[in-house]
């Protein structure tokens, strides 16, 4: 697999033709029609064997090395290339193929009807666990949950483990006295725990996902002692318990969404962490990458400082924003889009899509049919790739998408390519 950057005078044909596959086959996968109208700085991955590069203009062993994960040296001995290691372009060079490590893929969805259960279905063979948001609790402690049947039955048809999330939401936000009652109020906490046990056992689910947001400071204890008698109960069932985190470096790190959440006890307690490394760039706030790699790392890093590689599951949207410009705080708030959306909006306005390195993130403006200036922000196959190399650098447990919904078929087809993913049903 090779992601191609388009320049002017490309073409799938043309493509085709200098990687010796078919146009069809770029198209296909990169889940675009064949006569799609391209764009000067999109993305395309080229379905090449596992083990074959087609080298390009300025080019090296060195870059080509370092783009797989592999040294120079060897792919030199594998091509029977002797120092100075000339190559040249066009040359198709053989690459050793190291083996693909096994990672868990966790997908959150909000869609119940026909159209989820085949989003689901379209990629369930490359998911772990699916999450439907929520359950959501009252400040009495009860459950409120939706009407999870039929995806519940699509899991069991695709070996798909259901999570099941707990959430404070409530009237399109997370609700600070709601988490309180639960984690300070002995009554709610049991009449809480009880229904999420009588759920698990009722619909089927495997695991469950914490998701409890604006907690206040003061009740981050409670929240850990919470946890601690939750993964009690859960425990001899064999249920596993998640929570989700949201993006800290410090310990300390101020703000209503950071200060309740206690990364070295979550990781002591829990099986795994859900961090939500995405939202950077969010629909109220200034354009920027949603999930810029280099903010993405600090937060693993400083999670990899407090708990095991193997408790980490690293967030990654599936989406961007459009915003319009100037931004001024208050406003209109940005609109979300796909992958393929933000290519076709790029298309339709003439805008030449930008890549932003430190953040390695697509971007571009373009100027509407009332003459409002946007910026656009989003992820391809390159911002994709950026992610997936930092997990197996780092050998995390895996990845967790927010949220299914929205096509990306770059995304998935680089996941396969990547990793082998496992399955605990």
């Amino acid at each position: 697999m090779f992601i191609h950057v388009l320049q002017r005078g490309d073409s799938l044909w043309k493509l085709g033709q200098q990687y010796g596959v078919s146009d069809h086959a770029i198209a296909a996968a990169n889940g675009i029609p064949i006569d799609s109208i391209l764009v000067i700085g999109q993305s395309l991955i080229i379905p090449l064997q596992a083990n074959q590069h087609v080298v390009h203009q300025g080019e090296s062993l060195w870059s080509i090395g370092n783009q797989y994960g592999i040294t120079p040296q060897a792919i030199a001995q594998l091509n029977g290339i002797t120092y100075p290691f000339y190559i040249y372009p066009g040359q198709r060079l053989r690459l050793p193929v190291p083996p693909k490590p096994t990672i868990e893929v966790n997908a959150y969805t909000e869609q119940f009807d026909d159209a989820g259960r085949r989003n689901v279905e379209e990629v369930g063979s490359l998911l772990t666990y699916l999450s439907p948001f929520s359950y959501r609790v009252s400040i009495s402690g009860t459950l409120s949950g939706p009407n999870d049947g039929p995806l519940l039955e699509t899991c069991r048809a695709q070996r798909i483990a259901p999570m099941m999330v707990v959430s404070n939401f409530k009237d399109g936000t997370f609700d600070s006295d709601i988490a309180h009652a639960v984690l300070t109020d002995a009554s709610v906490q049991n009449r809480t725990v009880n229904a999420i046990l009588d759920t698990l056992k009722q619909k089927g689910y495997r695991a469950v996902n914490i998701d409890f947001e604006y907690v206040p400071q003061a009740d981050r204890e409670a929240y850990n002692t919470f946890l601690r008698r939750l993964k009690g109960r859960l425990e001899p069932g064999g249920y596993l318990l998640s929570t989700c985190l949201a993006p800290k470096t410090t310990a300390e790190q101020k703000g209503r969404l950071y200060e309740a959440h206690d990364y070295p006890a979550h990781g002591a307690i829990v099986d795994f962490v859900i961090l939500m490394t995405y939202e950077w760039g969010w629909s109220g706030g200034a354009p920027r990458a949603v999930a810029p790699i280099n903010e993405v790392e600090k937060v693993v890093r400083y999670a990899l400082s407090v708990m095991p590689a193997n408790k980490i599951v690293m967030g990654m949207p599936l989406y961007g924003y459009d915003w319009k410009l100037p931004y001024v705080q208050g406003n209109e708030w940005a609109p979300t889009l796909s992958n393929p959306e933000a290519i076709r909006r790029a298309a339709r306005y003439g805008a030449e899509i930008q890549f932003d390195g430190p953040s390695q993130s697509p971007f571009y403006r373009y100027y509407d049919n009332n003459g409002v200036q946007h910026e656009v922000w989003f992820e391809d196959a390159r911002s994709v790739q950026a992610k997936f190399n930092l997990v197996k650098a780092l050998k995390l447990r895996g990845v967790s998408y927010w949220v299914l919904g929205t096509p990306f078929r770059q995304n998935w087809e680089l996941l396969a390519a990547n990793f082998n993913v496992a399955k605990l049903v």
